[in-house]
């Protein structure tokens, strides 16, 4: 249909529109509060609005009686309360549009160069359903096949003689019916789990949290595209760590040293318990902006990394987000120990702008 022609074109041009304009909208944050259940809603700008045209026929009907231009609507001379002069230019038409997760997804993709994510072969969760593969004679007659049906009763009707070419009526009796048939059966989901950690002692700023909001939020959008089964959990520390919700973990206020490796510990234990390595891909991804609280504490995290995070893990990835009281030393410290295991992703983020590099640092592995 032509309307459904339209339609496409459309959501081409869209397409067309947020990628031109996705870099800055990862760099300003500007989708992340109007995320929905399964989509987003994107501000397009430069997209003319459709809207009526009158004719030019000087023939009365609409605008066409007395008066000049300029003239007040209504008669009256009375002038208004604004200040400044008229403008020349065009008015701005921004255009609200819905566009789904997975969609997002891609043309952060095709914008990031992004590889497919080769899946581990973590295949043992099963998602049962039932699938229509066949025909039988009885069943709920809400799965009554009419074709099948109707072919069976003209059968039998040219058959046995009864079918008039001149008053083709076709009735189906009981023997005629065909009913489509289902079997259960088990397909493996492919499921996924990323751990966020992220440093709130009194170094890390609202500046720095808001990076890795930003950036949590287009990882989630990438790996949900991968994965039926995505589950997100969230660590926060300085000194102690403890699990929280989302909310909390982008709000909290806290302020004290950093022990890093006190994350790494209750992640380790979240995996052991909850997450199988044989049924899971595992992505933990860990943000601070390197000021660790001690060279012994280092050294335990890279214990826990090599002995009971990486082995269970897809990748391990740490983001240093860059903060004017911070060391930055942490990033140095994994580089040196991990620069031959390719499992371990580290990226530094300087400001909103290294967003996106960092990004690509972290999906561009196909992990």
């Amino acid at each position: 249909m032509k309307i459904d022609q339209d339609h496409g074109r459309f959501r081409q041009i869209v397409r067309g529109k947020v990628r031109q304009n996705l870099r800055k909208y990862i760099s300003t944050g500007e989708l992340v509060g109007r995320k929905g259940k399964d989509v987003v809603s994107i501000p397009i700008p430069q997209i003319d609005i459709p809207r009526f045209k009158f004719g030019d026929k000087q023939t009365g009907g609409v605008a066409q009686g007395d008066g000049n231009p300029g003239d007040p609507v209504g008669g009256s001379d009375q002038q208004g309360d604004g200040q400044g002069q008229a403008g020349k230019d065009a008015g701005d038409h921004n255009l609200e549009v819905d566009i789904t997760l997975d969609e997002l997804a891609d043309i952060l993709g095709e914008e990031l160069e992004l590889p497919n994510i080769e899946d581990r072969g973590k295949n043992k969760i099963s998602n049962a359903h039932d699938r229509y593969s066949g025909i039988r004679r009885v069943g709920p007659e809400s799965l009554r096949h009419f074709k099948r049906t109707y072919r069976e009763a003209l059968k039998r009707m040219i058959a046995s003689g009864t079918f008039k070419a001149d008053r083709p009526v076709v009735v189906p009796v009981p023997d005629d019916k065909r009913y489509r048939s289902w079997k259960t059966i088990n397909e493996p989901v492919a499921n996924a789990v990323i751990i966020y950690m992220m440093d709130v002692s009194g170094s890390m700023g609202d500046e720095q949290k808001e990076i890795v909001r930003i950036e949590s939020f287009w990882i989630d959008a990438w790996l949900t595209r991968h994965y039926k089964g995505l589950e997100s959990r969230f660590i926060i520390h300085d000194a102690v760590a403890r699990e929280v919700d989302r909310d909390t973990f982008f709000h909290t206020r806290e302020s004290g040293g950093t022990m890093i490796s006190s994350a790494y510990k209750l992640a380790a234990q979240m995996i052991a318990d909850e997450y199988p390595a044989d049924e899971w891909n595992i992505y933990p991804f860990h943000f601070s902006d390197g000021d660790n609280w001690s060279m012994d504490d280092t050294l335990a995290c890279v214990e826990l990394l090599k002995k009971e995070i990486l082995p269970r893990a897809n990748m391990f990835a740490y983001g240093q987000v860059e903060s004017p009281y911070g060391s930055g030393q942490f990033i140095k410290d994994l580089r040196e120990h991990f620069k031959a295991d390719d499992r371990v992703i580290t990226s530094e983020i300087r400001d909103k702008e290294a967003i996106v590099g960092s990004i690509k640092d972290f999906l561009g592995k196909g992990k």
